[in-house]
Protein backbone atom coordinates (compact mmCIF):
# COMPACT_ATOMS: atom_id res chain seq x y z
CA UNK A 1 0.00 0.00 0.00
CA UNK A 2 1.60 3.27 -1.11
CA UNK A 3 -0.68 5.75 0.65
CA UNK A 4 -0.23 6.20 4.41
CA UNK A 5 -2.99 4.36 6.33
CA UNK A 6 -4.12 7.55 8.09
CA UNK A 7 -4.41 9.35 4.74
CA UNK A 8 -6.52 6.47 3.44
CA UNK A 9 -8.70 6.52 6.56
CA UNK A 10 -9.26 10.29 6.27
CA UNK A 11 -10.19 9.92 2.60
CA UNK A 12 -12.73 7.18 3.38
CA UNK A 13 -14.23 9.31 6.17
CA UNK A 14 -14.34 12.41 3.95
CA UNK A 15 -16.03 10.44 1.17
CA UNK A 16 -18.25 8.56 3.66
CA UNK A 17 -17.20 5.44 1.78
CA UNK A 18 -16.65 2.22 3.74
CA UNK A 19 -15.90 0.21 0.56
CA UNK A 20 -12.20 1.07 0.87
CA UNK A 21 -11.99 -0.78 4.19
CA UNK A 22 -11.30 -4.04 2.38
CA UNK A 23 -7.85 -2.91 1.26
CA UNK A 24 -7.13 -0.92 4.43
CA UNK A 25 -7.80 -3.69 6.96
CA UNK A 26 -5.50 -6.62 7.63
CA UNK A 27 -7.02 -10.13 7.51
CA UNK A 28 -6.41 -10.46 11.26
CA UNK A 29 -7.70 -6.99 12.16
CA UNK A 30 -9.22 -6.52 15.61
CA UNK A 31 -11.96 -4.03 16.47
CA UNK A 32 -12.22 -2.90 20.09
CA UNK A 33 -15.61 -1.36 20.75
CA UNK A 34 -16.56 0.99 23.57
CA UNK A 35 -19.71 -1.08 24.16
CA UNK A 36 -18.67 -4.70 23.58
CA UNK A 37 -16.57 -6.27 26.30
CA UNK A 38 -14.54 -8.57 24.01
CA UNK A 39 -12.41 -7.57 21.02
CA UNK A 40 -14.01 -8.44 17.68
CA UNK A 41 -11.46 -10.41 15.66
CA UNK A 42 -11.10 -10.68 11.92
CA UNK A 43 -11.32 -8.46 8.89
CA UNK A 44 -14.97 -9.25 8.15
CA UNK A 45 -16.36 -8.32 11.57
CA UNK A 46 -14.02 -5.33 11.90
CA UNK A 47 -15.25 -4.05 8.53
CA UNK A 48 -18.87 -4.62 9.61
CA UNK A 49 -18.44 -2.58 12.79
CA UNK A 50 -16.61 0.21 10.97
CA UNK A 51 -19.18 0.23 8.15
CA UNK A 52 -21.95 0.64 10.73
CA UNK A 53 -19.93 3.41 12.36
CA UNK A 54 -19.79 5.22 9.00
CA UNK A 55 -23.58 5.46 9.13
CA UNK A 56 -23.90 6.22 12.85
CA UNK A 57 -21.06 8.72 13.39
CA UNK A 58 -20.29 10.36 10.07
CA UNK A 59 -22.78 13.18 9.66
CA UNK A 60 -22.00 16.80 8.67
CA UNK A 61 -20.98 17.66 12.26
CA UNK A 62 -18.30 14.92 12.44
CA UNK A 63 -14.74 16.20 12.51
CA UNK A 64 -11.35 15.28 13.89
CA UNK A 65 -10.01 17.85 16.35
CA UNK A 66 -6.59 16.39 17.16
CA UNK A 67 -4.18 13.77 15.85
CA UNK A 68 -1.12 12.09 17.25
CA UNK A 69 0.54 9.99 14.57
CA UNK A 70 3.57 7.75 15.03
CA UNK A 71 5.35 5.27 12.79
CA UNK A 72 2.75 2.51 13.25
CA UNK A 73 0.09 3.98 15.57
CA UNK A 74 -2.25 6.96 15.68
CA UNK A 75 -4.77 8.52 18.02
CA UNK A 76 -7.44 10.61 16.36
CA UNK A 77 -9.78 12.61 18.59
CA UNK A 78 -13.17 13.38 17.08
CA UNK A 79 -16.37 15.25 17.84
CA UNK A 80 -19.84 14.87 16.39
CA UNK A 81 -23.43 15.59 17.35
CA UNK A 82 -26.08 12.89 17.16
CA UNK A 83 -29.69 13.66 18.12
CA UNK A 84 -28.58 16.75 20.02
CA UNK A 85 -25.98 14.83 22.03
CA UNK A 86 -22.37 15.95 21.80
CA UNK A 87 -20.14 12.92 21.27
CA UNK A 88 -16.42 13.11 21.92
CA UNK A 89 -14.21 10.15 21.19
CA UNK A 90 -10.86 8.78 20.20
CA UNK A 91 -9.96 6.34 17.44
CA UNK A 92 -6.74 4.46 18.22
CA UNK A 93 -5.27 2.71 15.19
CA UNK A 94 -2.33 0.38 14.75
CA UNK A 95 -1.05 -0.77 11.36
CA UNK A 96 1.52 -3.26 10.16
CA UNK A 97 4.56 -2.60 7.91
CA UNK A 98 2.34 -3.25 4.87
CA UNK A 99 0.16 -0.29 5.88
CA UNK A 100 -2.89 -2.37 6.81
CA UNK A 101 -4.78 -1.66 10.02
CA UNK A 102 -4.39 -4.49 12.53
CA UNK A 103 -6.26 -2.88 15.43
CA UNK A 104 -8.96 -0.21 15.59
CA UNK A 105 -10.09 0.86 19.06
CA UNK A 106 -12.80 3.40 19.80
CA UNK A 107 -13.28 5.19 23.10
CA UNK A 108 -16.25 7.51 23.78
CA UNK A 109 -17.57 10.04 26.23
CA UNK A 110 -19.84 11.16 27.88
CA UNK A 111 -21.89 8.26 29.22
CA UNK A 112 -25.04 9.57 27.54
CA UNK A 113 -23.22 9.32 24.21
CA UNK A 114 -22.03 5.79 24.98
CA UNK A 115 -25.64 4.69 25.56
CA UNK A 116 -26.80 6.36 22.34
CA UNK A 117 -24.01 4.80 20.27
CA UNK A 118 -24.66 1.38 21.81
CA UNK A 119 -28.30 1.62 20.74
CA UNK A 120 -27.55 2.91 17.23
CA UNK A 121 -24.72 0.47 16.49
CA UNK A 122 -26.77 -2.52 17.68
CA UNK A 123 -29.64 -1.52 15.40
CA UNK A 124 -27.32 -0.88 12.44
CA UNK A 125 -25.47 -4.18 12.84
CA UNK A 126 -28.69 -6.16 13.22
CA UNK A 127 -30.25 -4.50 10.17
CA UNK A 128 -27.28 -5.12 7.90
CA UNK A 129 -26.06 -8.46 9.14
CA UNK A 130 -28.26 -10.33 11.61
CA UNK A 131 -25.59 -13.00 12.05
CA UNK A 132 -23.32 -10.49 13.79
CA UNK A 133 -23.60 -10.42 17.54
CA UNK A 134 -25.21 -7.22 18.77
CA UNK A 135 -23.23 -5.11 21.22
CA UNK A 136 -24.59 -6.61 24.42
CA UNK A 137 -22.73 -5.08 27.32
CA UNK A 138 -22.30 -1.42 28.02
CA UNK A 139 -18.97 0.11 28.96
Amino acid sequence: MNEHPIEVWHRLVRERNPRGLDTLLDEDAVFVSPVVHTPQRGKKITAAYLSAAFQVFFNPSFHYVREIVGSSDAMLEFETEIDGIQVNGVDILHWNPEGRITEFKVMLRPLKAVHLIHERMAAMLAAHNPSLRKPASKA
